[in-house]
């Protein structure tokens, strides 16, 4: 997986990585209205309690929260965790809905970027961890973090 520009991303679910073992990664693009973007351009976006549902063969992002900005959206009444469609090929569609509903996988949203002046979701085909699997890498976590200590003080 390439490393994307820090400027281009918008918002990470960091909280993803940890519950979840991530097996492929898939991008989206969202349909979103006019203040909704210009929102996700000033950062204001938050994806950490959302999952993606797969209904009547589309996919749609749930709980994901754009604040508003004030000076955009005086002649409409946003509202900021409504459910916001993705936009995928019908073959990678059919393909995640054969995984979530037979293989009991989950879909779940990862980070929000750019790319090529468009937004775009990152969405994780993903098996739930145990209690056990969540200490083990926060184990390794930790050891690698005071390997890194380690070696550069010496």
């Amino acid at each position: 997986m390439a490393k994307k520009p820090a400027d281009n991303v918008i918002a990470v679910n960091r909280k993803a990585r940890f519950d979840y073992f991530i097996e492929e990664t898939i991008e989206a693009g969202l349909c979103l209205e006019g203040w909704e973007v210009k929102s996700l351009r000033a950062g204001k976006a938050q994806i950490t309690e959302t999952y993606v549902h797969v209904k009547n063969g589309e996919a749609w992002l749930i709980g994901a929260h754009i604040t508003p900005l004030i000076s955009s959206s005086t002649h409409i009444k946003p509202d900021p965790t409504r459910t916001r469609k993705l936009l995928l090929h019908r073959r990678e569609l059919d393909r995640l809905v054969g995984a979530v509903e037979r293989k009991g996988y989950t879909l779940v949203a990862l980070d929000l970027h750019w790319s090529k002046g468009k937004a775009k979701l990152n969405l994780g085909l993903a098996k739930g961890k145990k209690q056990h699997d969540k200490r083990s890498a926060q184990k390794d976590q930790d050891w690698q973090r005071q390997k890194a200590r380690i070696l550069k003080n010496t």
